[in-house]
């Protein structure tokens, strides 16, 4: 579980790019955070990566601020896939699936059967066993971002951030990524996903927290969040909120430019 308790989060000694933003992704509930580009969306996983400053407030991973404890016993509990990620020098990809069993104390000090049977699974539920003896460097956008996610499954964690996870996917592989986030939401993951894709989200999120300059514009199911009047304020643009006539989520239909024809 994450909780974000009215989080103050800020570069140096400039204004805070997020504020007071509190919400809970729990365990069992896929959790979807929103919002146009610089809303502090993936300032909020910078701070769980302990790579941004908290001025104020607390960031709780499984009941406990993530300030000051160990790293290492961060990641037993919680996997981060971030947005961007380059390796340093090209790996197998198995090599670098395994990556994700460093902090139990396998990846560099020689695997044990829990840590192949964990890199097998990771593998398979991210659909990269093709892949396995390739190297990074020889992988697609694509493919790229669905080894990241086996690394991170394979981490074997009980919560579960993924930032903008199925860029460079094609429609089948986006629907393969969200309806993996809900499996593991329903085996009692506490997953987070932070994402531009609205009409995706709506359709999988238990819950949405939609920012809108740093801070909570508004929270709470997809009938609550993906409103036309509030998602036409927060992205300043017109559009029209109706509903998928097959599964019955809120679909948001962006129009055409004010001025335009």
């Amino acid at each position: 579980m994450i909780h974000f308790d009215d989080v103050v989060l800020g570069y140096g000694a400039g204004d805070p790019v997020v504020r007071g933003v509190r919400f809970t992704a729990a365990a069992g509930h896929l959790t979807a955070v929103v919002g146009p580009n610089g809303s502090g969306k993936s300032t909020l996983v910078r701070a769980l990566l302990g790579r941004i400053a908290v001025h104020g407030g607390a960031v709780r991973v499984d009941g406990r601020p993530i300030a000051g404890r160990d790293r290492r016993e961060i990641a037993r509990a919680m996997a981060v896939v971030p947005q961007r990620e380059e390796p340093a020098f090209p790996l197998a990809v198995r090599d670098f699936i395994a990556l994700g069993r460093f902090p139990h104390g396998g990846a560099f000090g020689g695997h044990t059967a829990a840590d192949h049977a964990a890199i097998a699974r990771a593998a398979e539920r991210a659909a990269v066993e093709p892949f396995l003896a390739r190297r990074t460097d020889e992988l697609s956008g694509g493919e790229w971002q669905r080894v990241r996610i086996a690394r991170a499954l394979a981490q074997g964690a009980r919560t579960l951030v993924l930032d903008e996870p199925t860029t460079y996917l094609d429609i089948a592989h986006e629907m393969a990524v969200f309806e993996l986030m809900d499996a593991l939401a329903r085996e009692g993951h506490a997953v987070l996903v932070v994402s531009h894709q609205l009409n995706l989200v709506a359709r999988f999120a238990d819950h949405i927290v939609l920012l809108h300059r740093g801070s909570v514009a508004a929270a709470g199911t997809p009938a609550d969040v993906m409103r036309g009047d509030v998602l036409e304020r927060v992205y300043e643009w017109p559009l029209v909120v109706s509903r998928d006539p097959a599964v019955g989520a809120p679909v948001l239909v962006p129009l055409r430019g004010r001025g335009t024809r």
